[in-house]
């Protein structure tokens, strides 16, 4: 997960803390924390490119989106089919889509595709 928004520490602290948090069956995000400076304010046009590598599908970030709104949704980033096409997850839904998209048992589509009307995916209904 990496961040792009430096404006609120305590927000970072909490985003990564609940998007790594179990779901009540025990399932949990296998996730990576970057917080270093010099990757403040990338676009997603830029996380594309600098992300893109062959071992990696899929990037999330915590940018000023995830700061501000009491939700905190994370954007995810598709890098390899439709590289830059992307949609928010509540982190408390973090654990589904991290795990199906490692496994391969889900395309980053059936996740963004399944958003609410805000762009954001708070579990399949």
């Amino acid at each position: 997960m990496l961040r792009t928004d430096f404006s609120d520490d305590a927000a970072w602290h909490a985003a990564c803390a609940a998007s790594s948090a179990p779901s009540p069956e025990g399932f949990a995000a296998g996730l990576s924390f970057v917080s270093e400076l010099r990757f403040a304010g990338l676009t997603i046009e830029e996380v594309v490119v600098m992300a893109s590598s062959p071992r990696r599908n899929f990037v999330f970030v915590v940018d000023g989106v995830t700061i501000r709104d009491s939700e905190a949704p994370i954007l995810a980033i598709d890098l390899r089919r439709e590289p830059g096409r992307w949609f928010r997850v509540v982190p408390a839904r973090m654990w589904s889509v991290e795990v199906n998209l490692s496994l391969a048992n889900m395309d980053f589509s059936d996740f963004a595709d399944n958003v609410d009307s805000d762009g954001v995916f708070r579990g399949f209904s």
